[in-house]
């Protein structure tokens, strides 16, 4: 529980300081997109032989950049099966990226299930490509390698790490 919610804590001071920063030199935008997740490990549950060892994630993104290297990004994904429950899952996300057209940079994040989050937030590390198609759009393509340990609450017990590929049209502010 403390976990959650210091990962909670983390997410609403990122996305305060990105939104208190509207009056500062910088560029929001607004993000739309994809992601594929594929397990590295076979997930074995008891009595459980559906669960999807890949899959596909919708995204929602706000990223905020000031002048400099550095953006903030904050993501909900949504997940529309997932685990051995086979329910539908969110997952707030905030990052710390480094870099321009070219980035890489950290995350962190948590899963919900409608009624409570998991036990223990996982961590993720992303390398991108974020570049303009108008001046006012961009395509954001990441991969990220997300660090996974599901406990019983949200899921059953289950350790494995995930690799992802991301893309998202961004718009601009």
């Amino acid at each position: 529980m403390r976990r959650t919610l210091v990962t909670l804590a983390i997410a609403v001071v990122l996305t305060s300081l990105a939104l208190a920063q509207t009056a500062v030199a910088g560029t929001h935008s607004f993000g739309v997109g994809a992601n594929y997740w594929k397990t590295l490990n076979n997930i074995e549950v008891k009595d459980v032989t559906n669960i999807d060892k890949s899959g596909l994630s919708w995204i929602g993104s706000y990223q905020y950049a000031p002048e400099g290297i550095f953006k903030l990004e904050v993501d909900l994904e949504y997940y529309p099966k997932l685990g051995a429950e086979r329910k539908a899952f969110w997952s707030p996300e905030a990052f710390v990226l480094v870099g321009g057209t070219l980035y890489g940079g950290v995350g962190i994040g948590d899963y919900f299930d409608g009624d409570k989050f998991s036990n223990s937030p996982f961590f993720m590390l992303r390398a991108g490509v974020d570049f303009a198609i108008l001046p006012f759009l961009s395509l954001d393509i990441n991969a990220n390698y997300r660090f996974n340990n599901w406990h019983k609450g949200v899921t059953d017990d289950i350790d494995t790490d995930t690799v992802r590929l991301g893309a998202a049209l961004r718009f601009s502010m």
